[in-house]
Protein backbone atom coordinates (compact mmCIF):
# COMPACT_ATOMS: atom_id res chain seq x y z
CA UNK A 1 0.00 0.00 0.00
CA UNK A 2 1.38 3.31 -0.64
CA UNK A 3 0.83 7.09 0.97
CA UNK A 4 1.77 10.23 -0.61
CA UNK A 5 1.75 12.87 1.43
CA UNK A 6 1.67 16.56 0.07
CA UNK A 7 2.23 19.11 2.68
CA UNK A 8 4.20 22.25 2.72
CA UNK A 9 5.98 21.52 5.95
CA UNK A 10 7.34 17.84 5.15
CA UNK A 11 9.79 17.88 8.21
CA UNK A 12 6.58 17.61 10.53
CA UNK A 13 6.32 13.88 9.25
CA UNK A 14 9.95 12.56 10.15
CA UNK A 15 9.59 11.30 13.30
CA UNK A 16 5.81 9.40 13.15
CA UNK A 17 6.80 7.43 9.80
CA UNK A 18 10.45 6.76 11.32
CA UNK A 19 9.66 4.49 14.34
CA UNK A 20 7.31 2.20 15.85
CA UNK A 21 4.24 0.48 14.00
CA UNK A 22 4.87 2.56 10.81
CA UNK A 23 8.98 2.43 10.56
CA UNK A 24 8.47 -1.81 10.64
CA UNK A 25 5.66 -1.59 7.91
CA UNK A 26 8.31 0.06 5.65
CA UNK A 27 10.65 -2.09 6.59
CA UNK A 28 8.85 -5.21 5.88
CA UNK A 29 7.78 -3.34 2.60
CA UNK A 30 4.19 -3.63 3.29
CA UNK A 31 3.37 0.32 3.35
CA UNK A 32 5.82 2.69 1.34
CA UNK A 33 5.40 6.56 2.50
CA UNK A 34 6.40 9.22 0.56
CA UNK A 35 6.23 12.76 1.41
CA UNK A 36 6.09 15.25 -1.16
CA UNK A 37 6.59 19.16 -0.33
CA UNK A 38 4.43 21.27 -1.67
CA UNK A 39 7.69 24.03 -2.35
CA UNK A 40 8.53 21.91 -4.85
CA UNK A 41 5.73 22.51 -7.40
CA UNK A 42 5.09 26.42 -7.02
CA UNK A 43 5.64 28.48 -9.67
CA UNK A 44 7.57 31.59 -8.02
CA UNK A 45 11.31 32.76 -7.66
CA UNK A 46 10.49 32.85 -3.88
CA UNK A 47 8.40 28.79 -3.63
CA UNK A 48 5.21 30.84 -2.26
CA UNK A 49 2.22 28.62 -2.15
CA UNK A 50 -0.39 30.94 -0.37
CA UNK A 51 -1.58 34.47 -1.56
CA UNK A 52 -4.33 36.62 0.14
CA UNK A 53 -8.51 35.28 -0.09
CA UNK A 54 -10.49 36.70 -2.39
CA UNK A 55 -13.42 38.93 -1.01
CA UNK A 56 -10.88 39.90 2.22
CA UNK A 57 -11.01 38.56 5.34
CA UNK A 58 -8.12 37.25 7.94
CA UNK A 59 -5.90 34.46 6.93
CA UNK A 60 -3.95 33.01 3.72
CA UNK A 61 -5.09 30.83 1.47
CA UNK A 62 -3.32 27.98 -0.63
CA UNK A 63 -2.98 28.37 -3.81
CA UNK A 64 -4.55 25.87 -6.57
CA UNK A 65 -1.39 25.44 -8.83
CA UNK A 66 0.89 24.05 -6.44
CA UNK A 67 -1.78 21.44 -5.11
CA UNK A 68 -2.48 21.05 -9.10
CA UNK A 69 0.71 20.02 -10.34
CA UNK A 70 1.81 17.75 -7.46
CA UNK A 71 -1.63 15.70 -7.52
CA UNK A 72 -1.06 15.56 -11.12
CA UNK A 73 2.55 14.52 -11.99
CA UNK A 74 1.48 11.97 -9.29
CA UNK A 75 -1.36 10.75 -11.12
CA UNK A 76 0.95 10.44 -14.26
CA UNK A 77 2.69 7.84 -12.36
CA UNK A 78 -0.14 5.89 -11.08
CA UNK A 79 -3.59 5.28 -10.26
CA UNK A 80 -5.50 6.57 -6.83
CA UNK A 81 -8.30 5.12 -5.04
CA UNK A 82 -8.63 8.13 -3.17
CA UNK A 83 -7.64 11.67 -2.71
CA UNK A 84 -7.97 12.65 0.76
CA UNK A 85 -8.21 16.37 2.32
CA UNK A 86 -7.82 16.42 6.13
CA UNK A 87 -9.79 19.11 7.32
CA UNK A 88 -11.66 19.85 10.75
CA UNK A 89 -15.05 19.88 8.08
CA UNK A 90 -14.57 16.34 7.02
CA UNK A 91 -16.34 13.65 8.09
CA UNK A 92 -15.17 12.30 11.58
CA UNK A 93 -12.25 9.51 11.27
CA UNK A 94 -13.59 5.94 12.17
CA UNK A 95 -12.47 2.47 12.48
CA UNK A 96 -15.11 1.31 9.99
CA UNK A 97 -13.41 4.08 7.62
CA UNK A 98 -9.91 2.93 8.61
CA UNK A 99 -11.02 -0.61 8.04
CA UNK A 100 -12.10 0.28 4.17
CA UNK A 101 -9.10 2.32 3.62
CA UNK A 102 -6.56 -0.61 4.50
CA UNK A 103 -8.32 -2.27 1.47
CA UNK A 104 -7.00 0.41 -0.75
CA UNK A 105 -3.62 0.13 -2.53
CA UNK A 106 -2.62 3.96 -3.02
CA UNK A 107 -4.07 7.06 -1.03
CA UNK A 108 -2.93 10.82 -1.96
CA UNK A 109 -3.30 12.63 1.43
CA UNK A 110 -3.39 16.79 1.23
CA UNK A 111 -2.21 18.31 4.24
CA UNK A 112 -3.73 21.98 4.63
CA UNK A 113 -2.37 25.23 6.27
CA UNK A 114 -2.71 28.62 7.57
CA UNK A 115 -6.90 29.56 6.65
CA UNK A 116 -7.20 26.52 4.24
CA UNK A 117 -6.53 25.28 0.83
CA UNK A 118 -8.35 27.13 -2.51
CA UNK A 119 -12.05 25.44 -2.89
CA UNK A 120 -11.02 24.44 -6.00
CA UNK A 121 -8.62 22.07 -5.40
CA UNK A 122 -11.48 20.12 -3.42
CA UNK A 123 -14.08 20.58 -5.96
CA UNK A 124 -12.04 18.94 -8.65
CA UNK A 125 -9.35 16.67 -7.16
CA UNK A 126 -10.37 15.34 -3.50
CA UNK A 127 -12.53 12.46 -3.33
CA UNK A 128 -12.67 12.24 0.49
CA UNK A 129 -12.37 14.51 2.94
CA UNK A 130 -11.73 13.63 6.98
CA UNK A 131 -11.17 15.15 10.24
CA UNK A 132 -9.94 13.83 13.44
CA UNK A 133 -12.30 15.49 15.59
CA UNK A 134 -14.48 18.86 16.14
CA UNK A 135 -11.00 21.33 17.02
CA UNK A 136 -8.55 23.04 14.61
CA UNK A 137 -5.05 22.15 14.39
CA UNK A 138 -2.30 24.67 12.85
CA UNK A 139 -1.88 21.71 9.72
CA UNK A 140 -3.09 18.75 8.42
CA UNK A 141 0.37 16.79 9.22
CA UNK A 142 -0.43 15.39 12.37
CA UNK A 143 -4.19 14.65 10.85
CA UNK A 144 -2.81 12.99 7.98
CA UNK A 145 0.09 10.59 10.26
CA UNK A 146 -2.90 9.59 12.85
CA UNK A 147 -4.82 8.64 9.55
CA UNK A 148 -2.14 6.78 8.23
CA UNK A 149 -1.20 4.77 11.57
CA UNK A 150 -4.95 3.60 11.98
CA UNK A 151 -5.07 2.22 8.41
CA UNK A 152 -1.15 0.52 8.52
CA UNK A 153 -1.84 -0.84 11.37
CA UNK A 154 -4.81 -3.11 9.96
CA UNK A 155 -2.47 -4.09 6.56
CA UNK A 156 -1.99 -8.14 6.80
CA UNK A 157 1.43 -8.74 8.06
CA UNK A 158 2.31 -5.55 10.14
CA UNK A 159 1.46 -6.83 13.81
CA UNK A 160 3.11 -9.59 15.11
CA UNK A 161 -0.40 -11.10 16.35
CA UNK A 162 -2.99 -10.36 13.14
CA UNK A 163 -6.10 -10.91 15.60
CA UNK A 164 -4.80 -8.25 18.09
CA UNK A 165 -6.07 -5.50 15.68
CA UNK A 166 -9.70 -7.40 15.18
CA UNK A 167 -10.43 -7.11 19.09
CA UNK A 168 -9.30 -3.28 19.16
CA UNK A 169 -12.43 -0.69 20.20
CA UNK A 170 -14.52 0.20 17.87
CA UNK A 171 -13.57 -3.07 15.68
CA UNK A 172 -16.88 -4.79 16.69
CA UNK A 173 -18.93 -1.80 17.32
CA UNK A 174 -17.97 -1.29 21.22
CA UNK A 175 -14.96 -0.28 23.33
CA UNK A 176 -12.66 -2.97 24.47
CA UNK A 177 -12.98 -4.56 27.42
CA UNK A 178 -10.09 -3.90 30.34
CA UNK A 179 -7.14 -6.21 30.22
CA UNK A 180 -4.52 -6.92 32.70
CA UNK A 181 -0.77 -8.31 32.91
CA UNK A 182 1.28 -9.54 35.78
CA UNK A 183 1.50 -9.85 38.40
CA UNK A 184 -1.87 -10.93 38.92
CA UNK A 185 -1.80 -9.32 42.68
CA UNK A 186 -0.33 -5.56 42.80
CA UNK A 187 -0.32 -3.78 46.25
CA UNK A 188 -3.70 -5.73 46.67
CA UNK A 189 -5.26 -4.77 43.92
CA UNK A 190 -6.00 -8.35 42.09
CA UNK A 191 -7.15 -9.33 38.38
CA UNK A 192 -10.17 -10.51 37.59
CA UNK A 193 -10.48 -14.68 38.74
CA UNK A 194 -12.17 -15.19 35.59
CA UNK A 195 -8.92 -14.09 33.57
CA UNK A 196 -7.03 -17.18 35.71
CA UNK A 197 -9.31 -19.47 35.84
CA UNK A 198 -8.10 -20.81 32.32
CA UNK A 199 -12.07 -21.58 31.30
CA UNK A 200 -11.25 -19.39 27.81
CA UNK A 201 -15.63 -19.58 27.40
CA UNK A 202 -15.87 -18.13 30.78
CA UNK A 203 -13.48 -15.28 29.55
CA UNK A 204 -15.05 -14.38 26.14
CA UNK A 205 -17.98 -13.95 28.16
CA UNK A 206 -16.78 -12.03 30.68
CA UNK A 207 -14.99 -9.69 27.95
CA UNK A 208 -18.19 -9.31 26.10
CA UNK A 209 -19.95 -8.12 29.08
CA UNK A 210 -17.13 -6.12 29.98
CA UNK A 211 -17.27 -4.36 26.02
CA UNK A 212 -20.65 -3.77 26.90
CA UNK A 213 -20.34 -2.39 30.33
CA UNK A 214 -17.84 -0.13 28.94
CA UNK A 215 -19.60 0.93 25.98
CA UNK A 216 -22.80 1.68 27.58
CA UNK A 217 -21.46 3.86 30.70
CA UNK A 218 -18.59 5.68 27.96
CA UNK A 219 -19.80 5.77 24.44
CA UNK A 220 -23.71 5.20 25.08
CA UNK A 221 -24.03 6.45 21.38
CA UNK A 222 -22.10 3.95 19.64
CA UNK A 223 -25.13 1.52 21.01
CA UNK A 224 -27.48 3.90 19.37
CA UNK A 225 -25.75 3.19 16.61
Amino acid sequence: MRFDIITVLPQLLDSPFAHSILQRAQKKGLCEIVVHNLRDYADNKHKSVDDYPYGGGSGMVMQVAPFAACIEQLQAQRSYDEIIFMTPDGDTLNQTIANHLSTKANLIILCGHYKGIDQRIRDIYVTRELSIGDYVLSGGELPAAVLVDAVVRLLPGVLSDETSALSDSFQGGLLDAPVYTRPADWNGHKVPDVLLSGNQAAINQWRDEQAIARTKSRRPDLLDD
